[in-house]
């Protein structure tokens, strides 16, 4: 396994030969700050930005913090969305294609922590597995056409999604959605199943493409300090005391992710906390859960 200064070197290197565009969904903090901060160092600024998520003043403060663009034509900004509501996904994609054709990389890693058992939202989406899954689909499904452009245009063209790779169980097809066996165990189980599944599908339809899900490990953030739980939040500090050995800092995760990113190439990938290849361990899924599962994502999240 590569040394994480040897990563950083290798990231480093990143020369593409066109000013790349790059999405963070969810980088208004946490793991999807640190990869647009590194992805802003690694290209000099000389990258458009784009940071989606609800805290404007969060990402003000981010853009305010990356190298100044030299480059004619690029600019760092911020697209409001609440990814709980797919009406509101559908509004930020339009928004964004009408701005940029094209889009190299899509990163997206929103979410948050509860124990609250299921909390839907007005379109019937659990909140928590609308930000960790059914969002991410959306993003995807509707940035698609830039992906493709940016790959008929020779350049790089590239979705990863921060979750839980090879952290999955079995999922039941005749629950979706866990609208009848919901539990916060169920859900935190099946979001990186169909993630799995939903990578491998659109890199059947998408073979051109490259489409990723990483596991990033326990990573430092304020996850805990924020959560939708007093219970959470007052043990905090004692609980990142304990792990503080074993867990990544957000801007090493970052490198991390990234060194499995641009050594990714076209179709479906599972990387790890050092973004290592993991292929298909504890894979779970056939098929015929892909198909049942992408005809569900797309009853449940289309645009009305």
């Amino acid at each position: 396994m590569s040394s994480l200064a040897s990563i950083r070197s290798s990231n480093a290197a990143f020369s593409p030969s066109y000013p790349p565009v790059a999405l963070f969904v969810g980088g208004t903090s946490g793991i999807g700050q640190a990869m647009a901060e590194a992805f802003g160092k690694h290209t000099q600024g000389n990258a458009t930005i784009i940071i989606a998520g609800r805290n404007h003043a969060a990402a003000d403060a981010i853009i305010a913090k990356l190298p100044k663009p030299t480059t004619p034509g690029v600019s760092h900004k911020f697209v409001e969305c609440d990814a709980t509501l797919m009406k509101n996904v559908h509004a930020a994609t339009k928004e964004i294609l009408s701005r940029h054709p094209k889009i190299n990389f899509l990163v997206m890693s929103p979410g948050y922590l509860t124990l609250k058992g299921r909390d839907e939202t007005e379109e019937g989406i659990d909140r928590k597995l609308a930000l960790k899954y059914y969002a991410r689909w959306t993003f995807v499904n509707g940035l698609l056409p830039a992906l493709k452009k940016a790959k008929d245009d020779g350049e790089d063209a590239k979705v990863c999604s921060v979750l839980g790779a090879g952290k999955g169980g079995e999922i039941d097809v005749e629950d979706l959605g866990l609208k009848k066996s919901f539990s916060v165990a169920n859900a935190a189980l099946a979001s990186p199943t169909y993630t799995d599944l939903m990578m491998e599908e659109l890199a059947e339809r998408n073979p051109d493409l490259t489409f990723i899900h990483a596991y990033p490990g326990f990573v430092r953030t304020n996850l805990l300090s924020s959560a939708q739980s007093t219970i959470i939040r007052a043990t905090s500090g004692i609980i990142n005391g304990l792990t503080y050995a074993v867990s990544t800092a957000p801007e090493d995760c970052a490198e991390y992710m990234w060194h499995g990113i641009f050594n990714s190439t076209k179709g479906a990938f599972r990387i790890g906390s050092h973004g290592e290849n993991l292929g298909k361990k504890r894979y779970f899924g056939t098929e015929a859960q892909r198909k049942k599962l992408w005809e569900h994502s797309w009853e449940s999240t289309k645009n009305e």
